[in-house]
C-alpha cells in the first residue's frame, strides 16, 4: 500500500518535470529598420589637393642696374597698374641723357654744314667750277651727318628710357609680395631674386590633379572633354585652416594630355577672390561634386561583404533573403549608390545587416520604419542556409 502511494505521487512530479523540460524560453525579438527602396538623389563629393595661383604673377626685375635709393611700397600692400615701386640711382643715367642730348645737338649742327657745303658745290658744279667729284664728295658727306644725327637721336631715346627704368612701375593691378631688397642695395637685370612679386589676384586659380580614370569617368558621364568642362557643377574650396570658401568656383580649363610620369590630368578651377582671401603660392582643397539623378540609394549599414561581393537582406514575404548588389565604386563614406541587384519597391533592412541570417522572420507592422524579428528554430536556419549553400552575414564576420 505504502509503494503504491508513492507510484501516485511520484507520477505528477514527472509529468510537471517532462512538460517543463518540453518547454522552450521564448526569446524576445530584435528590433530592425526596414527601407522600402524609392529613386532619389544623391551627390557625391570627391577632395584633390590644389595649389593656389593668381590671375597673373609677375616677377618684377630692375631693367638697369644700380643702387637702389628709394623703396615706395610695403611689403604685401596692394599696388596698383604704373605705380613706382622702387628708384634706382638715376644720376648717372641722368648724365647719359644729357650727354646724348648734346650728342644731338652736335650732329644737327654738322648736318646743316654738310647741307650748306652740298648746295654749295652744286651751284659750283653748274657753273663748272667743281668737278663731279667735289660734288659728289659734298653729297657723301651730307649723307654721313644725317646718320650721324639719326644715331645721336637713337642713343638720346635709349638714355632716355634708361633714366625711365630707374622708376621701377608695377606693369599690373595686385599684392606685393615680401621684398628681399633694402636701400642701398645694388641691383642688376640679372640679380637672382626679383625685386618683388606683384600678383594680381582678383580671380584666384587652383591647379590640381585628377586621375586619369575619374577623368574618364567623366568623359564617358558628359560626353566629352568639352562638355565635361562646359556642364560640370560649381566647385568649393577648402581653405587651409579646414574651413569652406564662402564662393563657389568653375572648372575653367583641362589638360588634353596625362602626365606619363604620374598618370594624372592637369585642371584648373577659378574662383572669385573680392576680399583678397585667397593668396598666390597658397594651398587648399577642391572638392568636385557629382549629381546623381533617380538612383537607388542605400546605406552602408544594410550592406555586408563576403568574397569581395556586397549583399543586403532583403524581406520577401516577410521572410529575410540574402540578395548580391553591385554599387557604385565611388560613395560618401555613409551610403552606397545600387546600380544593380535592387528595383524600387523592394524592402531591405536599413542596418545590422551583420547580425541576421537567411530565413528570419520579419514583423512589418511597426509603422516607424522599424520592425521586430522573431529568430526561426536555430537548427533549421542553419540547416537552411548549408542546404542552399548560400553564405550568411555572420560566417563572413
Amino acid at each position: 500500500m505504502n509503494r503504491k502511494k508513492s507510484h501516485l505521487l511520484l507520477l505528477p512530479v514527472l509529468l510537471l518535470l517532462g512538460a517543463c523540460a518540453g518547454e522552450q524560453p521564448q526569446q524576445p525579438g530584435q528590433t530592425y529598420r526596414i527601407l522600402t527602396l524609392t529613386p532619389g538623389d544623391l551627390t557625391l563629393t570627391s577632395d584633390y589637393a590644389a595649389t593656389l595661383r593668381g590671375r597673373q604673377t609677375v616677377e618684377i626685375r630692375p631693367q638697369v642696374g644700380g643702387t637702389i635709393t628709394r623703396i615706395l611700397l610695403d611689403e604685401g600692400a596692394p599696388v596698383r597698374k604704373g605705380e613706382v615701386l622702387f628708384v634706382i640711382d638715376q644720376v648717372p643715367y641722368q648724365a647719359a641723357l644729357e650727354t646724348a642730348r648734346a650728342n644731338v645737338q652736335s650732329a644737327e649742327a654738322q648736318l646743316k654744314t654738310a647741307e650748306l657745303t652740298t648746295s654749295s658745290k652744286e651751284a659750283l658744279h653748274a657753273r663748272k667750277v667743281v668737278s663731279d667729284f667735289d660734288l659728289e664728295m659734298a653729297r657723301n658727306q651730307q649723307l654721313e651727318a644725317e646718320a650721324a644725327l639719326a644715331q645721336a637721336r637713337a642713343e638720346e631715346t635709349n638714355a632716355r628710357n634708361n633714366l625711365s627704368y630707374t622708376e621701377v612701375r608695377s606693369p599690373v593691378d595686385g599684392v606685393a609680395s615680401m621684398i628681399p631688397y633694402r636701400v642701398g642695395a645694388l641691383v642688376d637685370s640679372n640679380i637672382s631674386e626679383p625685386l618683388v612679386t606683384v600678383s594680381d589676384d582678383e580671380r584666384i586659380y587652383a591647379y590640381f590633379s585628377m586621375a586619369e580614370n575619374q577623368m574618364l569617368d567623366l568623359i564617358q558621364q558628359y560626353g566629352s572633354l568639352e562638355e565635361a568642362r562646359e556642364k560640370m557643377p560649381d566647385v568649393g574650396l577648402r581653405l587651409g585652416n579646414g574651413a569652406t570658401y564662402d564662393l563657389a568656383g568653375r572648372i575653367d580649363a583641362i589638360s588634353g594630355t596625362v602626365d606619363e610620369g604620374t598618370g594624372a590630368v592637369r585642371l584648373r578651377a577659378v574662383f572669385p577672390n573680392p576680399r583678397h582671401l585667397l593668396r598666390n603660392g597658397g594651398s587648399a582643397t577642391v572638392i568636385v561634386p557629382t549629381h546623381h539623378r533617380a538612383c537607388l540609394v542605400i546605406p552602408q549599414a544594410a550592406t555586408y561583404e563576403l568574397q569581395n561581393r556586397v549583399f543586403v537582406w532583403k524581406v520577401v514575404d516577410g521572410v529575410t533573403q540574402s540578395a548580391p548588389i553591385t554599387v557604385y565604386k565611388y560613395n560618401d563614406g555613409q551610403n552606397y549608390i545600387v546600380e544593380s541587384g535592387l528595383a524600387a519597391g523592394d524592402v531591405i533592412v536599413a542596418e545590422g545587416a551583420g547580425l541576421l541570417h537567411e530565413g528570419v522572420r520579419i514583423d512589418t507592422a511597426d509603422a516607424a520604419g522599424s520592425v521586430s524579428t522573431k529568430t526561426a528554430d536555430t537548427t533549421t536556419v542553419a540547416d537552411t542556409a548549408a542546404s542552399a549553400g548560400e553564405p550568411t552575414a555572420q560566417s563572413e564576420k
